[in-house]
C-alpha cells in the first residue's frame, strides 16, 4: 500500500458484513448493523466488480462474517478469565467498538491502523453519526516500518494486563519481518494473552471455485496497490508459532468452523478452506 493513500481493501469485508444482512437467511453468523452505515455509496469499487459478481461471491460473504463472529467469541470467552484490553490490528473498517454489548464495557478497546486509512474510517464515523464509545481508543501506526507495541504506549495501553488482539485480513499483506514483529509484541504481554487471526492458505492447498476465486482477489488487491507477500499452511504456521514461544495453537479447521458455525443453514453458506482462522496463546 502507497504510505500516502488509505487502504482500499478495507472495503471488503465491511461490503461483505452489510451484504449478510440483507442477502444471507437468519439467524445471521454476525449481526451488524453498523457496517452498511460505514460504507460510502460514492467510491468507485469498479475494481470489486468481478469479486463480487463471482459464483464463490456467496461464501465471501460467509468467510468475512465468521471472521468478525470468531473474534468477538474467543474476545466474550476471555472477558470472563480476565482479558481487559482488545486491541483490533489492522483494524480497518472494524464495527465491533460501535455496537459492542454490554459485556464489553469493561475492556479498553484500541483501534489501530495506518493514519491515513484511520482517518477515512473517523471520516466515515462522523458523516453516519455512528458515537465513538468512551472505551475506545484510535491508535495509529504502520506495520512495516513502526513498532506496535511504541505506538500503544503513547496511547496508554497497559502492557501488564491481559490483553486479546484481533488481526483480521491483514497478514497476507505484510513481509516476515513485520509478522514476526507483531507476534513477538503479542508475546511480551502477560500470560494468557492471546492474538486471533486469519491466514491464506498458500493456491496449491486450494481447488475448485474457491482457487478461481482467490486468484481473482489476490489481483484485485495488486490491482489498488496491497499485494499479498504471505500465505500458509496452518500445520506449519501452528509450529511456528510454538516455537517462538507461544503456549498453545488453537486452529479453527474448515471442519470445526462447519460444526459450529454453519450447521444446518438452509441459505447455501459454508465455511471456507482458502482463508483460516487461528488462534495463538502466550
Amino acid at each position: 500500500m502507497e504510505p500516502t493513500q488509505r487502504s482500499r481493501t478495507i472495503e471488503i469485508p465491511a461490503i461483505m458484513r452489510a451484504l449478510h444482512q440483507t442477502v444471507d437467511a437468519d439467524p445471521k453468523i454476525l449481526a451488524d448493523p453498523i457496517a452498511p452505515r460505514l460504507i460510502d455509496g460514492d467510491d468507485d469499487r469498479r475494481w470489486l466488480a468481478p469479486l463480487l459478481s463471482h459464483p464463490f461471491a456467496n461464501q465471501w460473504r460467509a468467510g468475512f462474517a465468521l471472521r468478525s463472529r470468531y473474534a468477538e467469541d474467543c474476545l466474550a470467552e476471555r472477558v470472563q478469565s480476565g482479558v481487559r484490553q482488545y486491541v483490533v490490528l489492522g483494524a480497518g473498517l472494524d464495527s465491533f467498538a460501535y455496537r459492542q454489548p454490554r459485556w464489553a464495557s469493561s475492556l479498553r478497546i484500541y483501534e489501530v491502523d495506518h493514519p491515513i486509512t484511520q482517518q477515512y474510517k473517523r471520516d466515515r464515523l462522523k458523516t453516519a453519526g455512528i458515537a465513538i464509545p468512551s472505551n475506545l481508543t484510535f491508535v495509529s501506526t504502520d506495520f512495516e516500518s513502526a513498532a506496535v507495541s511504541n505506538s500503544l504506549r503513547g496511547a496508554g495501553f497497559a502492557f501488564d494486563t491481559q490483553t486479546l488482539c484481533s488481526w483480521m485480513g491483514v497478514t497476507q499483506y505484510l513481509t516476515p519481518d513485520a509478522l514476526e514483529a507483531t507476534f513477538r509484541f503479542v508475546l511480551s504481554l502477560p500470560l494468557s494473552s492471546e492474538i486471533v487471526f486469519s491466514f491464506i492458505l498458500p493456491q496449491a492447498e486450494i481447488s475448485g471455485l474457491e482457487a478461481e476465486a482467490l486468484l481473482i482477489a489476490a489481483r484485485s488487491s495488486a490491482q489498488v496497490g496491497e499485494p499479498w507477500l504471505a500465505r500458509f499452511r496452518g500445520d506449519e504456521l501452528a509450529m511456528r508459532l510454538s516455537s517462538m514461544g507461544f503456549s498453545q495453537i488453537v486452529h479453527l479447521t474448515p471442519e470445526e468452523a462447519a460444526r459450529r458455525y454453519f450447521r444446518n443453514r438452509q441459505d447455501g453458506l459454508r465455511e471456507r478452506r482458502g482463508e483460516q482462522l487461528m488462534r495463538a496463546i502466550v
